[in-house]
């Protein structure tokens, strides 16, 4: 047997999110801040726009990171075997990029991790085995259950972005409608 980079998209996001919380637990937590997208975008500093995608590499802490890469690394390569790695890679910084400027437009917060990401994918994979034409119920189910209680959690006063979650989950909505055609 040997071992093989089944998904290079992936398992190349995971490892560069692993690279960053190591880098940043050992520099004193001063490279998060790198990988946040804050309130206030300068729109002048490439690097602070730069942000609205970098962020989702980002994880305030070792449960933070583990219970995204869960996910990730559960749903991604099925994602990435019936779209492809492209794609995938495409619909990674469409989210990415949705989710940081929505924050930036309508949230006073910073942002950081890939919750948005997981989301997206946790509705996406249930299309993976559709045919055009149709909804899957299992699609349903999935988007009344994580999105309706992102939205009853959103009630909470918490250090979650719900928004980025529920983002994340209509991006995944949106490209599995459109990869269905």
């Amino acid at each position: 047997m040997t071992l093989k980079f089944n998904a290079p998209v992936v398992l190349s996001f995971s490892l560069i999110c692993v690279a960053v919380y190591v880098l940043d637990t050992f520099s004193g937590h001063n490279v998060l801040p790198y990988f946040t997208v804050q309130p206030q975008i300068q729109w002048s500093n490439p690097f602070s726009v730069f942000t609205l995608f970098t962020h989702v590499l980002g994880h305030v802490s070792l449960d933070h990171l583990m219970g995204n890469l869960t996910f990730i690394l559960l749903l991604g390569p099925i994602l990435e075997e019936k779209f492809g790695s492209k794609t995938v890679l495409y619909m990674i910084l469409f989210t990415a990029f949705i989710t940081g400027i929505i924050n930036v437009l309508f949230f006073n917060t910073g942002l950081t991790g890939a919750s948005g990401i997981v989301f997206m994918m946790i509705l996406l994979v249930s299309f993976t085995n559709v045919k055009a034409g149709e909804i899957p119920i299992t699609f349903i189910l999935i988007a009344i259950l994580f999105i309706g209680k992102e939205f009853l959690n959103s009630l909470n006063h918490n250090q979650i972005s719900e928004s980025a979650h529920i983002i994340g989950g209509i991006c995944g909505s949106i490209f599995g409608f459109r990869l269905m055609k």
